[in-house]
């Protein structure tokens, strides 16, 4: 499965008063990396929208493990997979790194949503679709 990487610099906004990375922002990272993963298989949001029509791939549930506290001017290493693709859901892996030390582990479950045609204030999960699937596998 594709992996992709993306650093992030710790900006001084990141931090709360005890001069660590403010938890609410590893979710707002993780999110962004997701992003840079479907842009990484070829598939940039622009596309999930015209291409596809997607709504969005919102969070369903959401997890993660804090091991090491991130700060003012360090840099981290963010490694993301995609793991699994079910009928519209999928999970996304994001490990990370600080000095090569796993400091944050998360986990996503996403889902493949459309507008409902009954009712576009609505929305309704689709099929995710083999191309995009395939894009993931290196196919």
């Amino acid at each position: 499965m594709l992996t992709n990487i993306r650093k992030i610099s710790v900006e001084w906004g990141d931090c709360d008063p005890a001069g660590i990375v403010f938890y609410p922002r590893y979710f707002e990272w993780f999110n962004a990396c997701t992003a840079a993963l479907f842009a990484a298989a070829g598939i940039s949001s622009h596309a999930l929208h015209d291409t596809w029509g997607l709504a969005g791939i919102p969070m369903v549930d959401t997890r993660a493990k804090f091991f090491i506290p991130a700060t003012f001017e360090e840099e981290l290493t963010v490694e993301s997979v995609l793991l699994e693709f079910r009928r519209s859901s999928f999970d996304i892996r994001h490990r990370m790194l600080k000095n090569g030390k796993l400091a944050v582990e998360c986990f996503e479950t996403r889902v493949w949503t459309v507008r409902d045609p009954s009712n576009p204030s609505r929305l309704q999960s689709l099929a995710v679709p083999a191309e995009v699937i395939a894009r993931f596998a290196g196919a």
